[in-house]
């Protein structure tokens, strides 16, 4: 195969708004004449921001029912990371699980978030699911198995998003990684669109941005905050979202769906973030840093990576309603510097983090960043 492009950029899929889609959003505004190659692209169901990149979608695109459900693709998925081939000098590929499979023309930078949750975590990724996608993966799991790690030895270099990933990554692969912090795109000072609520305080909640899937544990949340005679907000769509609405308290409200403008405007009136969640990485938390914002998370995976403990949070140690209602109370107790948090989540920048990738590049690709190649 010949390379015919300098640099290309790679993502399993582009159908929601979540960390990942964030990254690639990073990577599009450090590499801006870099297509972008993916399974399926699904415009209204991502971020706006996309409409602007050059995205170059597989053959299952053409199917509208998978651009607006990826999970349901799953048995479709495999066919069509295998079909998608990247004719570039230098790809890097942003995955979870499918882009790290495309085929490229030169050397391929593997971005980790997780080796693929469903194959190697799939208890913790259906949680209660005991329907036919249960079924279906369970039967394809062997194979998807050896793909996944023939796959992986294609790569000539892989960056892990955390610690907790890079150890993942060692232990599904037998392959050394280097762990490369997310960004985050936040800016304090753009615009704000206010979120009202009736019948809600419009400052001092708590929040808690999150996919509503069953291993962020967000009922665990809700739950806590029955308890607490404190505000929530819960910001996210997903198979989750119909029970946590139906167990909701009265002091707790739902969205989604919500623009840029209303994230920075709950972030900068909320009291701290919340989340229960098994992370790779927790880009929450280092957003609402940029507000100066404190957290109250799960003392596991990438949050361990992020939150300086009784500086920039409060760790709880279990995902139960009991403890994270205590650590609410306990944050509650203790005074935040909010200057301290924004220098903390300074540390985190997307100049950082596309510095270390153009070494990267320039080491196992250098024609890739020469004049006129992508930058």
């Amino acid at each position: 195969m010949t390379a015919t492009i300098p640099l290309a950029i790679a993502h399993d899929y582009v159908t929601q708004r979540g960390g990942a889609e964030k990254v690639v959003l990073a990577l599009h505004r450090a590499f801006p004449d870099a297509p972008l190659y993916t399974t399926l692209y699904e415009q209204s169901s991502s971020y706006p921001e996309f409409s602007d990149v050059d995205i170059r979608a597989s053959w299952l695109n053409r199917l509208g029912i998978f651009r607006r459900n990826h999970r349901l693709a799953l048995p479709f998925l495999p066919l069509a990371a295998q079909s998608v081939t990247i004719p570039a000098q230098c790809t890097i590929a942003s995955s979870s699980g499918w882009a790290h499979g495309f085929a490229t023309g030169g050397a391929k930078i593997v971005y980790c978030y997780s080796p693929a949750r469903w194959l190697y975590q799939t208890d913790t990724y259906l949680g209660t699911d005991r329907g036919l996608r249960r079924v279906m993966l369970l039967a394809l799991r062997p194979w998807m198995k050896r793909w996944d790690r023939r796959k992986a030895r294609t790569a000539t270099t892989y960056f892990a998003i955390s610690t907790v990933v890079q150890e993942r990554i060692r232990d599904t692969y037998g392959i050394e990684s280097e762990v490369l912090p997310a960004p985050h795109s936040v800016d304090a000072d753009a615009p704000q669109e206010p979120v009202l609520f009736d019948d809600f305080p419009d400052e001092g909640f708590y929040l808690c941005i999150s996919r509503l899937l069953p291993y962020k544990n967000v009922d665990k949340v809700v739950d806590a905050f029955r308890e607490l005679d404190k505000p929530l907000v819960v910001v996210g769509s997903g198979p989750e979202e119909r029970r946590l609405a139906e167990m909701a308290p009265p002091n707790v409200r739902m969205a989604k769906g919500l623009t840029d403008a209303q994230i920075r405007w709950l972030y900068a009136r909320s009291a701290a973030v919340v989340s229960a969640s098994y992370e790779d990485f927790g880009l929450t938390p280092i957003e609402a840093a940029t507000f100066g914002k404190s957290s109250i998370v799960l003392r596991w995976g990438g949050f361990l990576d992020t939150i300086v403990e009784g500086e920039t949070g409060v760790y709880f140690d279990v995902p139960e309603a009991s403890a994270i209602a205590r650590a609410v109370r306990k944050h509650a107790e203790t005074a935040w510097d909010s200057a301290r948090l924004i220098e903390h989540a300074k540390t985190f920048s997307e100049e950082n983090f596309a510095r270390r990738l153009r070494q990267e590049i320039e080491r196992v690709s250098p024609s890739s960043l020469q004049p006129g190649a992508a930058r």
